[in-house]
């Protein structure tokens, strides 16, 4: 089994689940149990600083970041926060996916992401994406799916609309050429 770990999916035109639809997912985790990964693309209506009004911490409203937007995560526990940002040590639950990219849990980052001691670019979602034992791998058989590297100028730096068709531009496809019929060989 290949892991997927650090990849981003890009779902299909076909897949119309409303979760997932013309989502992007960043992969965290994949392995012979399963897979765990944080949708960054679908933003809710709620700002980081209305969450964090919300959980009595307190913040710099005059920040960037009090005004990004929180992303629903995916429908697994989105009721908890993750944080997928750039390194910056010092939380109590963070781990380190890659040199370039972290993932915290802990309440301790939500008190630092509008102050000077915030990682430098992050996203703050609601709940994960998870798939059981060979689900996704299934799913990317059914042509539910595409995969590209994870990139963080993708991650990180384009807006929310952008971020399905960058992923699929790493591909070197544009969008309009998805068919949202599959097919196999």
């Amino acid at each position: 089994m290949h892991s997927l770990q650090n990849h981003l999916l890009i779902a299909m035109p076909s897949l119309d689940d409303p979760m997932f639809g013309r989502s992007v997912t960043y992969i965290c985790e994949h392995n012979q149990d399963g897979a765990m990964g944080i949708v960054i693309n679908h933003p809710m209506p709620l700002k980081v600083a209305e969450l964090l009004n919300q959980l009595d911490i307190e913040y710099n409203a005059k920040s960037k970041a009090a005004d990004a937007q929180v992303c629903a995560g995916g429908p697994v526990q989105h009721d908890r926060g993750f944080v997928l940002h750039t390194p910056k040590a010092g939380f109590a639950s963070s781990l380190q996916l890659t040199d370039e990219l972290m993932v915290t849990t802990s309440k301790d980052i939500l008190e630092q992401l509008t102050s000077d001691n915030a990682p430098e670019k992050f996203i703050l979602a609601l709940g994960y994406a998870g798939w059981s034992a060979g689900q996704l791998e299934q799913e990317l058989a059914d042509n539910s799916w595409l995969v590209v590297p994870a990139d963080n100028q993708i991650i990180f730096d384009l807006c929310h609309a952008e971020k399905w068709q960058g992923a699929t531009q790493k591909l070197g496809i544009q969008a309009w050429q998805l068919s949202p019929e599959a097919g196999h060989a």
